[in-house]
Protein backbone atom coordinates (compact mmCIF):
# COMPACT_ATOMS: atom_id res chain seq x y z
CA UNK A 1 0.00 0.00 0.00
CA UNK A 2 2.85 2.02 1.02
CA UNK A 3 4.57 1.81 -2.41
CA UNK A 4 1.51 2.49 -4.42
CA UNK A 5 0.84 5.37 -2.60
CA UNK A 6 4.61 6.63 -3.06
CA UNK A 7 4.09 5.44 -6.91
CA UNK A 8 0.65 7.46 -7.19
CA UNK A 9 2.44 10.79 -5.53
CA UNK A 10 5.61 10.38 -7.69
CA UNK A 11 3.17 9.97 -10.62
CA UNK A 12 0.71 12.94 -9.68
CA UNK A 13 4.21 15.11 -8.65
CA UNK A 14 6.17 14.77 -12.26
CA UNK A 15 2.90 14.60 -14.77
CA UNK A 16 1.74 18.01 -12.58
CA UNK A 17 5.29 19.57 -13.37
CA UNK A 18 5.09 18.54 -16.99
CA UNK A 19 1.56 19.59 -18.21
CA UNK A 20 2.95 23.11 -16.72
CA UNK A 21 6.33 22.68 -18.61
CA UNK A 22 3.87 22.25 -21.70
CA UNK A 23 1.55 24.78 -20.82
CA UNK A 24 4.40 27.55 -20.73
CA UNK A 25 5.82 26.07 -23.43
CA UNK A 26 2.77 26.49 -25.55
CA UNK A 27 2.22 30.19 -24.49
CA UNK A 28 4.15 32.57 -26.92
CA UNK A 29 4.69 35.98 -26.75
CA UNK A 30 1.83 37.61 -28.76
CA UNK A 31 4.83 40.17 -29.71
CA UNK A 32 7.04 38.19 -30.96
CA UNK A 33 4.54 36.28 -33.21
CA UNK A 34 3.46 39.44 -34.76
CA UNK A 35 6.99 40.93 -35.90
CA UNK A 36 8.16 37.19 -37.22
CA UNK A 37 4.78 37.88 -39.63
CA UNK A 38 5.69 41.15 -40.26
CA UNK A 39 9.52 40.37 -41.06
CA UNK A 40 8.54 37.18 -43.11
CA UNK A 41 5.49 39.14 -45.71
CA UNK A 42 8.29 42.22 -45.69
CA UNK A 43 10.52 39.71 -47.90
CA UNK A 44 7.95 38.49 -50.25
CA UNK A 45 6.63 41.73 -50.79
CA UNK A 46 9.30 44.62 -49.75
CA UNK A 47 6.22 46.48 -47.78
CA UNK A 48 8.09 47.69 -44.82
CA UNK A 49 7.51 45.34 -41.42
CA UNK A 50 7.00 48.71 -39.44
CA UNK A 51 3.95 49.61 -42.29
CA UNK A 52 2.36 46.49 -42.01
CA UNK A 53 2.89 46.32 -37.70
CA UNK A 54 1.06 49.94 -37.90
CA UNK A 55 -1.72 49.54 -39.84
CA UNK A 56 -2.14 46.10 -37.90
CA UNK A 57 -2.19 47.82 -34.67
CA UNK A 58 -4.70 50.46 -35.85
CA UNK A 59 -6.87 47.71 -37.14
CA UNK A 60 -6.68 46.51 -33.18
CA UNK A 61 -7.16 49.67 -32.04
CA UNK A 62 -10.68 50.45 -34.06
CA UNK A 63 -11.96 47.10 -33.11
CA UNK A 64 -11.40 47.32 -29.60
CA UNK A 65 -13.62 50.25 -29.49
CA UNK A 66 -16.18 49.93 -32.35
CA UNK A 67 -19.73 47.74 -31.69
CA UNK A 68 -20.39 47.77 -35.75
CA UNK A 69 -16.67 45.44 -35.72
CA UNK A 70 -16.02 41.78 -34.08
CA UNK A 71 -13.07 42.25 -31.07
CA UNK A 72 -9.46 40.97 -32.48
CA UNK A 73 -8.91 37.55 -31.43
CA UNK A 74 -6.04 36.38 -33.57
CA UNK A 75 -2.59 37.17 -33.81
CA UNK A 76 -3.02 39.71 -36.63
CA UNK A 77 -5.87 41.87 -36.19
CA UNK A 78 -6.55 43.73 -39.79
CA UNK A 79 -9.98 42.76 -40.18
CA UNK A 80 -11.51 42.15 -44.04
CA UNK A 81 -15.44 41.72 -44.15
CA UNK A 82 -15.98 38.58 -45.94
CA UNK A 83 -17.87 39.98 -48.92
CA UNK A 84 -14.43 41.97 -49.72
CA UNK A 85 -12.08 39.05 -49.18
CA UNK A 86 -14.08 36.68 -51.52
CA UNK A 87 -15.85 39.65 -54.02
CA UNK A 88 -18.52 41.58 -53.73
CA UNK A 89 -20.54 39.28 -56.33
CA UNK A 90 -19.38 36.36 -55.05
CA UNK A 91 -22.12 34.37 -53.62
CA UNK A 92 -20.19 32.03 -51.26
CA UNK A 93 -19.11 34.27 -48.49
CA UNK A 94 -16.75 30.87 -47.60
CA UNK A 95 -14.94 30.90 -50.58
CA UNK A 96 -11.40 30.06 -50.04
CA UNK A 97 -10.16 29.34 -53.65
CA UNK A 98 -7.33 31.68 -54.46
CA UNK A 99 -8.50 31.27 -58.12
CA UNK A 100 -12.41 31.88 -57.72
CA UNK A 101 -11.48 34.98 -55.30
CA UNK A 102 -9.27 36.48 -57.95
CA UNK A 103 -12.11 35.83 -60.38
CA UNK A 104 -14.63 37.94 -58.18
CA UNK A 105 -11.94 40.23 -57.83
CA UNK A 106 -11.81 39.49 -54.21
CA UNK A 107 -8.58 40.39 -51.78
CA UNK A 108 -7.92 37.39 -50.07
CA UNK A 109 -4.99 35.34 -51.34
CA UNK A 110 -3.09 32.83 -50.15
CA UNK A 111 0.03 33.60 -48.42
CA UNK A 112 0.96 30.58 -46.20
CA UNK A 113 1.13 28.18 -49.41
CA UNK A 114 -1.81 26.13 -48.67
CA UNK A 115 -3.47 26.58 -51.65
CA UNK A 116 -6.41 28.23 -49.91
CA UNK A 117 -7.28 31.80 -48.82
CA UNK A 118 -8.34 32.02 -45.30
CA UNK A 119 -9.57 34.22 -43.11
CA UNK A 120 -8.80 32.37 -40.54
CA UNK A 121 -5.21 32.48 -41.32
CA UNK A 122 -2.83 35.33 -40.01
CA UNK A 123 -0.64 35.08 -42.79
CA UNK A 124 -3.29 35.10 -45.53
CA UNK A 125 -4.43 38.45 -44.25
CA UNK A 126 -1.70 40.02 -43.52
CA UNK A 127 -0.24 39.39 -46.99
CA UNK A 128 -3.13 40.29 -48.39
CA UNK A 129 -3.29 43.75 -47.30
CA UNK A 130 0.55 43.72 -48.15
CA UNK A 131 -0.15 42.92 -51.36
CA UNK A 132 -3.04 45.58 -51.82
CA UNK A 133 -0.85 48.07 -50.91
CA UNK A 134 2.12 46.37 -53.78
CA UNK A 135 0.02 47.35 -56.52
CA UNK A 136 0.55 50.91 -55.13
CA UNK A 137 4.73 51.17 -54.62
CA UNK A 138 6.96 50.06 -51.41
CA UNK A 139 8.07 53.67 -50.76
CA UNK A 140 6.34 56.16 -48.05
CA UNK A 141 4.35 58.14 -50.17
CA UNK A 142 2.60 55.27 -52.76
CA UNK A 143 1.79 53.01 -49.33
CA UNK A 144 0.45 56.56 -47.88
CA UNK A 145 -1.59 57.04 -51.52
CA UNK A 146 -2.70 53.54 -50.99
CA UNK A 147 -4.15 53.70 -47.21
CA UNK A 148 -5.66 57.05 -48.20
CA UNK A 149 -7.94 54.45 -51.21
CA UNK A 150 -8.47 52.21 -48.66
CA UNK A 151 -9.84 53.88 -45.55
CA UNK A 152 -10.59 57.49 -47.41
CA UNK A 153 -9.89 59.19 -43.85
CA UNK A 154 -6.77 61.52 -43.31
CA UNK A 155 -6.28 61.00 -39.87
CA UNK A 156 -6.57 57.76 -40.63
CA UNK A 157 -3.50 57.87 -42.81
CA UNK A 158 -1.75 59.72 -40.43
CA UNK A 159 -2.40 57.71 -37.55
CA UNK A 160 -0.96 54.67 -39.00
CA UNK A 161 2.16 56.82 -40.76
CA UNK A 162 3.11 57.80 -37.27
CA UNK A 163 3.32 54.41 -35.89
CA UNK A 164 5.18 53.09 -38.75
CA UNK A 165 7.49 56.16 -38.25
CA UNK A 166 7.45 54.99 -34.08
CA UNK A 167 7.92 51.57 -34.75
CA UNK A 168 10.84 52.22 -37.41
CA UNK A 169 12.75 54.28 -34.15
CA UNK A 170 12.40 52.11 -31.62
CA UNK A 171 12.64 48.97 -33.96
CA UNK A 172 10.54 46.73 -31.97
CA UNK A 173 6.46 47.05 -30.89
CA UNK A 174 6.11 46.26 -27.52
CA UNK A 175 5.88 50.15 -26.52
CA UNK A 176 2.89 50.21 -23.90
CA UNK A 177 5.14 51.36 -21.04
CA UNK A 178 3.09 54.46 -19.15
CA UNK A 179 4.64 56.59 -16.19
CA UNK A 180 2.75 59.84 -14.27
CA UNK A 181 2.81 63.23 -16.49
CA UNK A 182 4.95 64.70 -13.94
CA UNK A 183 7.91 63.31 -11.77
CA UNK A 184 6.29 61.27 -8.45
CA UNK A 185 8.81 63.12 -6.24
CA UNK A 186 7.31 66.47 -7.26
CA UNK A 187 4.75 68.25 -4.85
CA UNK A 188 1.49 67.65 -6.73
CA UNK A 189 -2.30 67.33 -6.10
CA UNK A 190 -5.21 66.14 -8.74
CA UNK A 191 -8.72 64.34 -8.28
CA UNK A 192 -11.32 63.55 -10.98
CA UNK A 193 -12.11 67.16 -12.88
CA UNK A 194 -13.05 65.81 -16.08
CA UNK A 195 -16.93 66.52 -17.00
CA UNK A 196 -16.76 70.01 -14.41
CA UNK A 197 -18.01 73.00 -16.19
CA UNK A 198 -15.41 75.51 -17.04
CA UNK A 199 -16.01 78.84 -16.19
CA UNK A 200 -14.13 80.75 -19.37
CA UNK A 201 -14.68 80.38 -22.76
CA UNK A 202 -18.38 79.89 -22.88
CA UNK A 203 -20.53 76.96 -21.94
CA UNK A 204 -18.22 73.92 -21.93
CA UNK A 205 -16.79 71.09 -19.59
CA UNK A 206 -13.45 69.90 -18.67
CA UNK A 207 -12.02 67.45 -20.72
CA UNK A 208 -9.30 66.10 -18.64
CA UNK A 209 -7.56 65.93 -15.15
CA UNK A 210 -6.09 69.26 -13.10
CA UNK A 211 -2.83 68.34 -11.70
CA UNK A 212 -1.25 71.02 -9.08
CA UNK A 213 1.85 71.50 -9.17
CA UNK A 214 4.98 74.29 -8.06
CA UNK A 215 5.40 76.74 -11.67
CA UNK A 216 8.05 74.58 -13.59
CA UNK A 217 8.06 71.01 -12.30
CA UNK A 218 8.61 68.81 -15.28
CA UNK A 219 6.06 67.57 -17.40
CA UNK A 220 6.73 64.61 -18.89
CA UNK A 221 6.09 62.07 -21.70
CA UNK A 222 3.47 59.31 -20.33
CA UNK A 223 3.81 56.86 -23.33
CA UNK A 224 5.22 56.04 -26.54
CA UNK A 225 4.10 58.64 -28.82
CA UNK A 226 4.33 61.37 -31.43
CA UNK A 227 3.98 65.08 -31.21
CA UNK A 228 1.02 65.89 -33.36
CA UNK A 229 0.67 69.80 -31.84
CA UNK A 230 2.76 72.39 -30.37
CA UNK A 231 2.00 75.85 -29.46
CA UNK A 232 -0.43 78.29 -28.25
CA UNK A 233 -4.34 77.76 -27.68
CA UNK A 234 -6.21 81.01 -25.89
CA UNK A 235 -7.71 78.21 -24.04
CA UNK A 236 -5.18 75.99 -22.71
CA UNK A 237 -2.31 78.34 -23.51
CA UNK A 238 1.27 76.89 -24.15
CA UNK A 239 0.44 73.06 -24.72
CA UNK A 240 1.57 69.73 -26.81
CA UNK A 241 -0.67 67.14 -28.27
CA UNK A 242 0.65 63.95 -28.43
CA UNK A 243 -0.53 60.85 -29.68
CA UNK A 244 0.37 57.44 -28.82
CA UNK A 245 0.36 54.25 -30.90
CA UNK A 246 -2.60 52.70 -29.29
CA UNK A 247 -4.65 55.59 -30.69
CA UNK A 248 -5.08 57.91 -27.89
CA UNK A 249 -4.01 61.41 -27.74
CA UNK A 250 -2.22 62.94 -24.67
CA UNK A 251 -3.54 66.84 -24.20
CA UNK A 252 -0.87 68.96 -22.42
CA UNK A 253 -2.23 72.07 -21.49
CA UNK A 254 -1.49 75.43 -19.77
CA UNK A 255 2.84 75.12 -19.50
CA UNK A 256 5.30 77.27 -18.72
CA UNK A 257 7.05 76.25 -21.82
CA UNK A 258 8.75 73.94 -23.61
CA UNK A 259 11.56 71.43 -23.65
CA UNK A 260 14.60 71.96 -25.96
CA UNK A 261 14.09 70.16 -28.68
CA UNK A 262 9.83 68.95 -28.69
CA UNK A 263 8.60 69.98 -31.99
CA UNK A 264 5.52 68.86 -34.48
CA UNK A 265 6.81 65.17 -35.57
CA UNK A 266 8.79 64.61 -32.40
CA UNK A 267 9.03 60.88 -31.49
CA UNK A 268 8.77 60.37 -27.43
CA UNK A 269 9.18 57.99 -24.79
CA UNK A 270 7.91 57.79 -21.25
CA UNK A 271 9.15 59.77 -18.77
CA UNK A 272 10.74 62.32 -21.37
CA UNK A 273 10.54 65.86 -20.16
CA UNK A 274 8.25 67.83 -22.90
CA UNK A 275 7.54 71.17 -20.13
CA UNK A 276 7.19 72.70 -17.67
CA UNK A 277 4.30 73.35 -15.04
CA UNK A 278 2.84 76.67 -15.51
CA UNK A 279 -0.27 79.00 -15.94
CA UNK A 280 -0.85 80.19 -19.26
CA UNK A 281 -3.76 80.44 -21.18
CA UNK A 282 -7.31 82.10 -20.95
CA UNK A 283 -5.86 84.78 -23.63
CA UNK A 284 -3.92 85.81 -26.33
CA UNK A 285 -0.31 84.27 -26.65
CA UNK A 286 1.46 85.56 -23.89
CA UNK A 287 -1.06 85.36 -21.34
CA UNK A 288 -0.44 84.32 -17.61
CA UNK A 289 -1.43 84.08 -14.18
CA UNK A 290 -5.23 83.92 -14.29
CA UNK A 291 -5.14 80.89 -12.29
CA UNK A 292 -2.93 78.72 -9.99
CA UNK A 293 -0.08 76.46 -11.56
CA UNK A 294 -1.20 73.78 -12.89
CA UNK A 295 -1.03 70.96 -15.75
CA UNK A 296 -4.16 69.83 -17.29
CA UNK A 297 -3.91 66.51 -18.54
CA UNK A 298 -6.86 65.22 -21.17
CA UNK A 299 -6.92 61.77 -23.41
CA UNK A 300 -9.07 61.33 -26.74
CA UNK A 301 -10.05 57.97 -28.44
CA UNK A 302 -10.31 57.74 -32.27
CA UNK A 303 -12.37 54.75 -33.34
CA UNK A 304 -11.62 55.40 -37.28
CA UNK A 305 -14.58 57.63 -37.88
CA UNK A 306 -14.73 60.28 -34.68
CA UNK A 307 -12.52 61.21 -31.72
CA UNK A 308 -13.62 61.64 -28.43
CA UNK A 309 -12.91 62.82 -24.46
CA UNK A 310 -12.79 60.22 -21.99
CA UNK A 311 -11.59 60.46 -18.15
CA UNK A 312 -7.87 60.24 -17.30
CA UNK A 313 -8.36 60.25 -13.49
CA UNK A 314 -8.02 56.15 -13.77
CA UNK A 315 -5.15 55.87 -15.82
CA UNK A 316 -3.54 58.31 -13.93
CA UNK A 317 -3.78 56.59 -10.59
CA UNK A 318 -3.07 53.33 -12.68
CA UNK A 319 0.46 54.46 -13.72
CA UNK A 320 1.50 56.29 -10.67
CA UNK A 321 0.73 53.03 -8.61
CA UNK A 322 2.68 51.15 -11.32
CA UNK A 323 5.67 53.80 -11.77
CA UNK A 324 5.94 53.59 -8.09
CA UNK A 325 5.92 49.95 -7.94
CA UNK A 326 8.97 49.86 -10.73
CA UNK A 327 11.10 52.37 -9.20
CA UNK A 328 10.82 49.95 -5.25
CA UNK A 329 12.09 46.75 -7.51
CA UNK A 330 14.93 49.29 -8.75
Amino acid sequence: MRTFLIFGTLFFFFSSFFSARDVCAAESNPYEERMKLYKKVETVTHIPWYYLAAIDQYERNVRMVRRDLPKPNRVISIYFPPEVWVGLTNPNLEEEDPAIIKFFQGMGVDGDGDGKASLKSDEDVLYAFANYLLSYGVDHDNIKIGLWNYYHRDRTVGSIASYAKIYRHFGRIDLNTNVFPVPLSSNHSYRSTWGDARGWGGRRIHEGTDIFADYGVPVRATSYGIVEIKGWNKYGGWRIGIRDINNNYHYYAHLSGFAKGIEKGKIVEPGMVIGGVGSSGYGPPGTSGKFPPHLHYGMYKDNGKTEWSFDPYPHLVKWKRMERASLKKK
